[in-house]
């Protein structure tokens, strides 16, 4: 309360020019504590909780991290074990490696599906995150989920469901993994300009530009290609 919060101070204030002769020093310090916790009091304050929806990829979780914000900033809760214990499978025990990609607007990166899961978000900009399911025993193979990603808004991916996006603005695109990556880990790859998966990229792609788009990316299989390979057809 602003009132007994006045009231306390103000006490304070009397008693210490009894005790200090340099009176008009403390009550000068006083005021001043006094008009800040007021104002501190005053201060705006929002709170967004934790939530976690289901998507068109079975185990694909889109969340919407906890965010305080006062008028200094916000906080974003990135990770809390005992509350995205209640979403996330029981596999995934910890992250062992953690990437922070700063990415150009325009360029895109993926489509990559690891042997690992994955929780992304954005730590600064926004990205137009694409996501297909690649595993031939799901009940979503093929499926794809699109998701506007800004500050607060997470992907839990699962192993074996591909990652990808592309970059709205300059941006860094983090990455919590629960396997270290290492060359030749087993995974899938598609091309995410395959017009089977009817991803509408938000800025053209211009398969050329290297600064936008890897060779390696361009020339990644087709889903009917990866169906092959799995053994599918």
């Amino acid at each position: 309360d602003v009132c007994l919060l006045k009231n306390a101070l103000q006490e304070t204030i009397h008693k210490a020019s009894v005790w200090n002769k340099a009176d008009n020093v403390i009550k000068l310090d006083a005021s001043f504590f006094i008009s800040c916790s007021i104002r501190r009091m005053k201060m705006s304050l929002n709170i967004e909780p934790f939530e976690a929806k289901d998507s068109k990829i079975e185990g694909l979780k889109i969340i919407s991290a906890k965010m305080i914000t006062d008028d200094r900033g916000t906080v974003r809760e990135l990770f809390r074990g005992s509350v995205y214990g209640e979403v996330l499978p029981a596999s995934v025990a910890g992250w062992k490696q953690i990437n922070l990609t700063r990415t150009k607007k325009g360029a895109v990166r993926g489509l990559h599906g690891e042997a690992m899961s994955k929780l992304v978000t954005v730590a600064y900009g926004s990205v137009f995150g694409a996501y297909v399911d690649t595993r031939p025993d799901s009940k979503t193979f093929g499926a794809v989920q699109t998701v506007h990603i800004t500050p607060g808004v997470q992907v839990f991916v699962p192993q074996g469901v591909c990652n990808g996006f592309q970059a709205l603005e300059d941006t860094e695109y983090l990455y919590f993994f629960d396997n270290e990556w290492a060359p030749g880990m087993p995974g899938t790859a598609l091309c995410p300009l395959d017009p089977e998966l009817g991803i509408e990229w938000p800025i053209a792609i211009d398969t050329s530009n290297l600064n936008q788009i890897s060779e390696k990316d361009s020339k990644a299989p087709a889903l009917k290609d990866l169906k092959k390979i799995l053994g599918m057809n």
